[in-house]
């Protein structure tokens, strides 16, 4: 009989609501989070609330000023609408503004994709955990200092995490949403963040934006997802329609998300292989542990300088996202999208040229072979440097941007799909060269995976995930700066299929490593979880 993925989903979400048993007696641990001392033998009713080993936001020992942005429960589709007004008491230079989700659910439920946006401006895109019975709780922290621009001004507030409640998805998901505001006192300075803010919507560029005059900088930013349910969701699992798999794509797995400005190709960027805490037929993974970037999703960041001088001329542009590969008329991504301005005040208008667009020719391939085992091999790559220069206040400045994507991806599977396994990477490396400081990015992304289904009708799912990220700022040949980011999920679930849900002796672990070291410090953190119960906590450094 056959089995794919997808058709599996919908039974899982009602695996955490039915499910028997309890744990152990549990006490509390140090970070305020309940622990058992012995794991049980298989999941039970409730688990330990989900948590990241990612580091919290560093907050300056400042006088501060906490706002509520947004506090509701979401039963459908409907958005929570309010406004924003500034904390009148922590002016308007802040050293760092810090963003707090905190959430609550318990039932039945799917894990669901949410968004928050202040004037427009997308600040936060999340996803939620999957409840137990007897209810989780989880926060979210984000650094939202860049958006300080819309935040000085009162603004309409959107947010909307889209649920299904019913007799059978009981969990209504409760959220509140917080701002605190650090002041700049003393030693600690207001932030450098841009001059504004401009928000450019879901990224169709339907509607063009004319930017002020002296911007010296340009950056966009894409909050870029494959996600809503269907194939493009598990867009790096897509293969050829002429192989036997239940999601198809003509061109395979291959993607890459550009920016364009008028309608030449200005960025280029791989995406990240997103994993909801539903994902790969197994939410025993990810009860405790979301894989990383689950629960803050971060943006694609393009640098535009080059076209910095063409956006100044006062004129209205088109900035338009596009998702390289996905089929057309298939629905499933979000790219919603902001344009981040530093401007030169030394000048009202800043004139200039884009000097250099070069574009490697693209490499796209997929082999498949057919048998009783099928393979799809996919590789791609495309390399883009765009440069120009501004006549500042400060001099003629010349930026030039390189960046250069890879992918590979190797796909095994059968044609009943008890066999699904992934090995993939994705490289992106960016140069950013501005005057004399160049700026050197390599971004590497890991997501290997394999789903088996037993003569015994055993679901167990293996996967890793990883995040790295290598990052040096050079001053002409000297070092000023560099850092070095490694995060790690791995997870190993099992259940069984086709019985009654109490009889589905589901069982799984999983490991989170955040890692990240450099010349601002160091910050290493280690969870690991059994059947739902957090085992080890560790740091180091």
């Amino acid at each position: 009989m056959r089995r794919p993925i997808m058709s599996m989903l919908a039974g899982l979400a009602l695996t955490a609501g039915t499910l028997l048993g309890t744990g152990p007696a549990q006490a509390a641990t140090g970070n305020g989070h309940p622990a058992a001392a012995t794991p049980p033998a298989e999941f039970g009713t409730d688990w330990h609330d989900p948590l990241t080993a990612a580091p919290p936001v560093a907050k300056p020992a400042t006088p501060s000023c906490r706002v509520t942005l947004a506090q509701a429960q979401f039963r459908d589709f409907t958005p929570y609408r309010g406004s924003y007004t500034p904390p009148a008491a922590c002016g308007t230079r802040w050293s760092k503004v810090v963003l707090r989700l905190d959430g609550t659910v318990k039932g039945r439920q799917y894990d669901r994709l949410g968004h928050l946006a202040v004037g427009g401006v997308e600040v936060l895109r999340t996803s939620t955990p999957e409840p137990s019975p007897d209810g989780i709780a989880w926060h979210v922290e984000k650094d939202v200092t860049r958006y300080a621009d819309t935040l000085r001004r009162p603004q309409p507030v959107e947010m909307l995490i889209g649920n299904v409640v019913d007799d059978t998805y009981t969990g209504v998901i409760d959220v509140k949403v917080t701002a605190t505001f650090y002041t700049a006192r003393g030693a600690v300075r207001a932030a450098d963040a841009p001059d504004r803010v401009l928000p450019l919507g879901d990224g169709s560029g339907t509607t063009p934006v004319t930017l002020p005059r002296n911007g010296e900088r340009v950056v966009a930013e894409v909050y870029a997802t494959g996600s809503g349910g269907g194939c493009e969701e598990f867009w790096y699992l897509t293969v050829p329609e002429r192989a036997a798999y239940s999601c198809k794509a003509p061109g395979g797995p291959n993607r890459e998300v550009q920016v364009s400005v008028d309608g030449r190709l200005a960025g280029i960027a791989s995406p990240f292989p997103h994993v909801w805490t539903g994902g790969w037929s197994n939410p025993f993974l990810w009860y405790v542990l979301p894989a990383p970037r689950a629960f803050d999703v971060k943006p694609v960041e393009y640098d535009l300088t080059p076209f910095a001088a063409l956006l100044n001329d006062g004129r209205p542009h088109r900035i338009q996202v596009s998702v390289l590969g996905v089929p057309p008329g298939t629905s499933g991504w979000s790219t919603p999208a902001n344009l981040l301005l530093w401007q030169d005040h030394g000048r009202r208008v800043v004139t200039g040229a884009l000097t250099r667009h070069e574009q490697g020719e693209p490499v796209d391939s997929v082999t498949y072979t057919p048998g009783a085992q099928q393979e799809l091999d996919a590789r791609a790559g495309h390399r883009l440097t765009t440069a120009g220069y501004l006549d500042t206040s400060h001099g003629r400045v010349t930026t030039t941007v390189t960046r250069t994507l890879a992918h590979t991806s190797a796909h095994r599977f059968t044609e009943a799909e008890d066999l699904d396994a992934l090995d993939a990477t994705w490289r992106d490396d960016e140069s950013v060269t501005r005057g004399a400081t160049t700026s050197r990015t390599q971004r590497t992304y890991r997501l290997d995976g394999t789903i088996t289904i037993g003569a015994d009708d055993l679901l167990r799912t293996v996967i890793s995930l990883t995040d790295r990220a290598d990052s040096t700022v050079l001053r002409g040949r000297s070092p000023l700066s560099w850092s070095h980011l490694d995060d790690r999920y791995d997870g190993d679930a099992s259940w069984t299929l086709n019985v009654p849900r109490d009889q589905r002796h589901a069982v799984g672990t999983s490991a989170e490593r955040y890692r990240s070291h450099g010349s601002a410090g160091c910050y290493d953190r280690t969870l690991r979880t059994v059947q739902g119960t957090l085992t080890e906590d560790r740091t180091r450094c």
